[in-house]
């Protein structure tokens, strides 16, 4: 990994990122505890290429997706990124911790990581129509206005494949797809070099969901973007991602090349969430492996590793 970074392929490295919430009890709200929605987790991810997070529902992947940029905290660890940006002092290629900067520096290098949301319609504001819904980022950080605004609108439209006559239209107007590829144009707009997708074409049908992961490994490819792609369905993590990370219960259990992952799963709960997959040939079958019980709770995690309640393989050691 440091050869990595000597090499200067590293565009985001997360360490030890914790991310726990108080829980309160009674009248004087006193604390009783924590919920360790993300703890203790590290990865990074390189220029240009997708890191899939995936696990079951309420694992920690969106909370670690709004941590890294800090839409929610309080948190803890190192989240380095390495930017170009001027605002940071350094015009050459510096790295940045994004849990410890200040609110201008933050907001420099929130230009450079964007987010695409899971719902398409509420994450666009129904007041505002198209134009403006991509526009605002640029007017925000004062890059664009005037005619030279309504020039990137159309051609981050025309970039997303819908129509320049679009821009006057307002969300209610499209359809889940259509509304998704404006969220995807909104995140392009200050051009980025990291996009956290999280699980934007969950709400999708399956038709349109191929075609949004077309188009994001096609402006992937055009404008070198990279990639931190969340998800559940591990057939989209396969078919988009270079890597994969596997998360249960605020950890990251396992974390390979996408191949070696689908092919020679190291960890129980991965053999699991891949047992689970559909094959595309319906006379293809495959033997699910069943988890016993319910995910723990997060306030009161299991001591040791946090799957062996549910594990087929524990033993009494």
């Amino acid at each position: 990994m440091e050869a990595d970074l000597i090499n200067n392929d590293i565009l985001l490295d997360v360490k030890k990122l914790k991310i726990h919430f108080p829980v309160y009890k009674g009248i004087l709200r006193r604390v009783i505890g924590h919920v360790k929605a993300v703890d203790d987790i590290s990865f990074f991810i390189k220029r240009g290429e997708t890191l899939g997070l995936v696990g079951e529902s309420g694992c920690g992947k969106t909370t670690t997706g709004r941590g890294i940029l800090r839409l929610i905290g309080p948190v803890h660890g190192d989240v380095y990124f390495y930017t170009k940006r001027a605002e940071t002092g350094n015009n050459d290629r510096s790295k940045v911790n994004i849990s410890t900067v200040s609110s201008k520096i933050l907001k420099s290098l929130r230009c450079d990581i964007q987010m695409i949301f899971q719902d398409p319609y509420s994450s666009l504001d129904p007041r505002m129509n198209v134009g403006e819904i991509i526009g605002e980022p640029l007017m925000v950080n004062r890059i664009a206005r005037g005619k030279e605004l309504e020039d990137r609108v159309r051609e981050l439209l025309r970039l997303v494949d819908l129509n320049e006559d679009y821009a006057k239209r307002y969300p209610h107007e499209f359809s889940g797809g259509q509304r998704q590829r404006i969220g995807i144009a909104r995140a392009l707009s200050l051009n980025p070099s990291l996009i956290i997708a999280d699980e934007p074409v969950s709400a999708l049908d399956v038709s349109i969901q191929a075609q949004v992961i077309n188009l994001l490994q096609d402006l992937q490819k055009e404008l070198g973007l990279a990639y931190l792609f969340i998800a559940h369905d591990l057939s989209v993590i396969k078919h988009i991602s270079k890597r994969v990370a596997v998360m249960y219960l605020g950890k990251i259990v396992e974390l390979s090349e996408t191949d070696e992952l689908f092919e020679q799963p190291k960890h129980p709960y991965t053999e699991a969430l891949i047992s689970a997959v559909m094959p595309p040939d319906p006379d293809f079958i495959t033997k699910q492996i069943l988890l016993e019980g319910d995910v723990p709770n997060a306030v009161n995690s299991p001591s040791g590793c946090y799957f062996h309640p549910r594990c087929r393989y524990v033993k009494e050691i």
